[in-house]
Order: structure tokens, then C-alpha cells, then sequence
């Protein structure tokens, strides 16, 4: 927006609404991701008179919370989605435990009902701040329009610094449209709020001594690294100190996958050579990971030989909470590593390089292919192979996502989008959406189940109407396939509702949408139709039938250590 728009909008007298898509504007807002309502009416009004303001209506307002999530995780800049009162804002709330859970800046607008009916039970009314405090880095209920401008400002701020997170700012309709005499808020004063801790210099020199005394080391790097922007900082802090690394499913495309000391994913479905390392490390060194269950499994045969665990992270309240520290560097992980980059020596680790080196060439991670069924293995090399690790990957929550993790090699930082923590089905698809919107050069693709692709299916018509590009994989093994693998590894084959059978034909329900839909069940089919997905221009969606009994290795079960895995046909 120009500065002539800015001063002549600062000297009107606007309404809430209005203020608020200007304050939108000002904090660089690209795109805001919505379903309108009832008590969200004069904000949708106020958008009618203002042609720079870019609003997508998806079909359910999770799939708008979704988009903006994949906008933010993709491009680093705070989503923004808008939703009404009652049912419209209570579904967000799924989308937000998944931006919480996994640190995610989005900016979530409310509609409510008017001030002079709350607590009435008025209709559509919910008290939707008290319902996500659990859930939100803060939250505000703005009940002076003259506010609106400050907590919009504070909001985005909140939102993108420090440990990053979802802010819900829940507007009553009348507020939207009581008139002020719009300033633009510049300022920010909030009090007891550090966002970023300096680092004691001491605990990371501290830190580095260790490292040079180290024989066994090991690095497990997390979404952390990625969100402070520190990839660079990191490679260059293992060419230092010569420390192999093990990226979490949030770190992946942290460290590089080509770096010769990259060990790989670690735990539940981790690589045999990252899972042994950290079992036998005499250090493990946690950067921006959170030392979570699905990293650690069994929490009192984690690491048994480590005689240092050491933890670089932003939250304080991370520190211990899982895995006894005994080196604390709290801080912004890019300065930590920048600090630390000036005086790190090399560990004695020569002899424990050759040892994980061999490993990783003994133990690669296989699958055993056939040119009767197609693999979903495959077709996530095949996807690899033809985007040469340069797309945009989302994808859902399930075996796909294990081996899209597994078998897709990740080289830059924002190349991942997915559900960690929370672990949601119907997430990949409109988080691709709101990646590619924020991406728009880039290519990317939206790899699902069959399970989850139908949790948000309705935002196909977004790709058809907008001509989203986005290439839409659905691995299709006509069941709940995590839910089946652990029901056949802890539970003796007992299998209980799992069957996707009656599922749509997802060629058709595409070409419903107005999207191409196209369909492999052998190798020869897959590489041709990949090929003719690539080649078009506008979104497709491409159906790759797999086995039903395929399941994901390496694996540990739930109460075993980690370097019991179960190894599948390599055993």
C-alpha cells in the first residue's frame, strides 16, 4: 500500500472493519484465508471497497486455518485467516492445536457476537477465547475499536518472535463496525514478554569444550533451526566441529541430506544408522528439537551411554521438560550458532564418523520393489527424482507422510509442510494450497492418503477457481494404513475399522471440481502420468493405487528403546 494511501486512510474516519483490513495491510498481509458469517458481515463489507486486500474463500474453515498454517510454515511470514462466531470459529480450533503443537505464526481473526448480547446464549455465540487459551501463544478479545489497531500490531509481533505461535483476536460485531480516527500503531510495549532470551556465553562455551572432548557425538536438529533461519549456521557448526546430524520430521531440510555426515530421520520410523547413533553417543547435542516422544521412545533408554545431553532452544520451558540437561544454551538458535561458529573446535569424533558412515552404507533404508504392484516407496522416489528436491512437499498425516520423510531428500530449509505434534489427517492439502499462494514460482506438491484427502476434499474447487497449481498425489491403499500397520505389529492382526471401501473415485471427484484427474496402478503408468501432471499448468490430481500391506520401516514400538527396531524384510 503507498504511503499516500496510509496518510489519507490515517485521517478518515473508518469503522472496525475498516481498520482492521488497513492494519492487515500494513503488517504485509498477502493473502488472508476465510469463510464469512453472520457476525463477521461488516468486515466481509469492508472488503468490497478496498481492491488491495486479497481474501480466498475456501470451503470450510479448516481448510482455511490449514492454508494459512502451509502459507506460514512455507514462506516464514504469519497467515492470516478470518472465520464468524460459534461453529465458524470452533472449527478452527483443530487447525489451531496444530499450529500450537508444531509453533506455527498464524494471526486468527474471530467474529462474535454483539457486546450487548454476550452471555446470553446468543445465537452462534461461543466463547471461543476462553475454548484455544490452551492452544495460543495470546489471544484478545477486543472490546473498544480504538484498540484494534494496537492489538493487531502486537498481535503479528507476538505471533513471529520468540517461540513462535498462533494469536486468535476475536472481534464482537458491533466493535467491527463502532467508527475511530484510524492511526496506525507503530509501537509495542508489552509488558513481561521477553521474546528472545540472550544466551548465557558461558553455558555455550561450556557447550564447545564439551564438543572438543566428545568422541561420540551427535546433533538432533528440529524445526528450530529452521524457524530462526539458521540452516547456514549449522552447516557450518558441523564442518567445525565435525558432528554427524539426525533431522527431526520438522527439521528435515535443516541440514542438508546430501552432507556426508547427515544420519537421517530419528525415531519411531527412523534410519537405523540415526537411531543406533544416539543410542550410543557419548553426546547428544539438541538443537531446536524438543527431545519429543516420537524422537526419544522409551524416555529411560534414551541415549544410555550420553554422558552430556545438551539443549540449544528459544523456550526455557523446553529445557528439561523431557530429557535431563546438563548444558542449557536458552536463545535465539541462528545467534547461539553465530557465537559459537567464532570459537568451535572439532570433537575427537574421526573413529565415530567411520562407524556412522558404515552404517549408513550397510543399513540404507530399502523396500522391496516389484514390477507387478506399484510401491508407495516408489512413487515418492519417483517424485524426488523428477522435482530434483526442489518442490514444495506437503503432505497428510499417515504412511505417506513416514515415507515421504524416509525417501524424499530434503536440501532447503521451507521445503517440508506437515503435521508433527498434532498429527492431523486433512492437513496437506489446503496447507499446499496456502504454500503455493505464498510460493507462487515455485512447484508443489500435495502428497495424501486416501484417508486424509477426503477430510478436506472441498478445497479442490479452490485450486479450479483460482488455477492453483498445485500437483495433488493421493497414495491410495484403500485402508487407514498406520492404523492397520499398528494394529498388525500390537495388536495380532486384529483389525477394526480401517476399510476405506466406498471411497470415490478420486479421478472423478477431481474432474467434479473442475480439476485434471489421472490414475496409476503399475510403474509404466506412474511415470507417464507423473509426467503429464508435471506438464500441465493448472493443479491435477493424480491417483497412485498401492498395496494395502505395505507398512513403513525401520519401526520401534511403542515402550522399546530405539535401537529396537524392527527392520521389516531386511531383518
Amino acid at each position: 500500500m503507498s504511503a499516500n494511501k496510509t496518510q489519507q486512510h490515517s485521517q478518515q474516519l473508518l469503522t472496525g472493519s475498516e481498520v482492521l483490513l488497513q492494519c492487515l495491510l500494513m503488517e504485509g498481509t498477502e493473502c488472508v484465508f476465510g469463510y464469512p458469517g453472520g457476525n463477521v458481515l461488516y468486515i466481509y463489507d469492508a472488503m468490497v471497497d478496498n481492491p488491495d486486500f486479497k481474501h480466498i474463500l475456501t470451503r470450510h474453515e479448516q481448510g482455511a486455518i490449514h492454508a494459512a498454517d502451509g502459507y506460514a510454515r512455507s514462506t516464514g511470514k504469519a497467515g492470516v485467516c478470518i472465520a464468524t462466531s460459534g461453529p465458524g470459529a470452533t472449527n478452527l480450533v483443530t487447525g489451531i492445536a496444530t499450529a500450537y503443537m508444531d509453533s506455527v505464526p498464524l494471526v486468527i481473526i474471530t467474529g462474535n457476537v454483539s457486546t450487548t448480547v454476550m452471555g446470553t446464549d446468543a445465537f452462534q455465540e461461543a466463547d471461543i477465547v476462553s475454548m484455544t487459551m490452551p492452544i495460543t501463544k495470546h489471544n484478545y478479545s477486543v472490546r473498544d475499536v480504538h484498540d484494534l489497531p494496537r492489538i493487531v500490531h502486537e498481535a503479528f509481533h507476538i505471533a513471529n518472535t520468540g517461540r513462535k505461535g498462533p494469536v486468535l483476536i476475536d472481534i464482537p460485531k458491533d466493535v467491527s463496525n463502532h467508527k475511530m480516527l484510524y492511526h496506525p500503531s507503530n509501537k509495542l510495549s508489552i509488558r513481561g514478554y521477553n521474546a528472545t532470551p540472550s544466551a548465557d556465553p558461558t553455558e555455550i562455551d561450556k557447550l564447545l569444550q564439551v564438543i572438543a572432548e566428545s568422541e561420540k557425538p551427535v546433533i538432533i536438529a528440529g524445526a528450530g533451526v529452521i524457524y530462526s533461519d539458521a540452516s547456514t549456521e549449522l552447516l557450518d557448526f558441523v564442518n567445525k566441529t565435525k558432528i554427524p546430524v539426525a533431522t527431526t520430521l520438522l527439521g528435515l531440510g535443516g541440514f542438508p541430506s546430501g552432507h556426508e555426515l547427515w544420519l537421517g530421520m530419528p525415531g519411531h520410523h527412523g534410519t537405523y544408522t540415526a537411531n543406533t547413533a544416539i543410542q550410543n553417543a557419548d553426546l547428544i547435542l539438541s538443537i531446536g528439537s524438543r527431545f519429543d516422544d516420537r524422537v526419544t521412545m522409551k524416555l529411560d533408554g534414551f541415549a544410555p551411554h550420553a554422558k552430556w545431553i545438551a539443549h540449544i532452544d528459544i523456550d526455557p520451558a523446553e529445557i528439561g521438560k523431557n530429557i535431563k540437561t546438563d548444558i542449557a544454551c536458552v536463545g535465539d538458535i541462528k545467534a547461539v550458532l553465530e557465537y559459537a561458529n567464532t570459537k568451535a573446535m572439532p570433537s575427537k569424533s574421526s573413529s565415530w564418523i567411520d562407524k556412522v558412515q558404515k552404517d549408513k552404507s550397510m543399513y540404507p533404508l530399502r523396500y522391496t520393489d516389484s514390477d507387478k504392484e506399484l510401491k508407495p516407496q516408489f512413487v515418492i522416489e519417483m517424485i524426488y527424482e523428477t522435482s530434483k528436491g526442489e518442490a514444495i512437499i506437503t503432505t497428510d498425516v499417515g504412511q505417506h507422510q513416514m515415507w515421504t520423510a524416509q525417501f524424499y531428500k530434503f536440501n532447503h530449509s521451507r521445503s517440508l509442510v506437515t503435521s508433527g505434534g498434532s498429527g492431523t489427517m486433512g492437513f496437506g492439502f489446503p496447507a499446499a494450497i496456502g504454500a503455493q499462494i505464498g510460493n507462487p514460482d515455485r512447484l508443489v506438491i500435495s502428497i495424501n492418503g486416501d484417508g486424509g484427502m477426503q477430510m478436506c476434499a472441498q478445497e479442490l474447487a479452490i485450486c479450479a477457481i483460482h488455477n492453483i497449481p498445485v500437483k495433488i498425489v493421493v497414495i491410495n491403499n484403500q485402508v487407514l494404513g498406520m492404523v492397520r500397520q499398528q494394529q498388525e505389529l500390537s495388536y495380532e492382526s486384529r483389525y477394526s475399522q480401517i476399510s476405506l471401501a466406498g471411497s470415490p473415485d478420486f479421478v472423478k471427484l477431481a474432474e467434479a471440481y473442475g480439476v485434471k484427474g489421472l490414475r496409476a496402478g503399475n510403474k509404466a503408468e506412474a511415470y507417464s502420468v507423473w509426467k503429464e501432471a508435471l506438464e500441465t499448468t493448472g493443479p491435477v490430481l493424480v491417483e497412485f493405487v498401492v498395496p494395502t500391506s505395505e507398512n513403513v520401516y525401520p519401526m520401534v514400538l511403542g515402550g522399546t528403546t530405539l535401537d529396537q527396531m524392527i527392520m521389516g524384510d531386511f531383518e
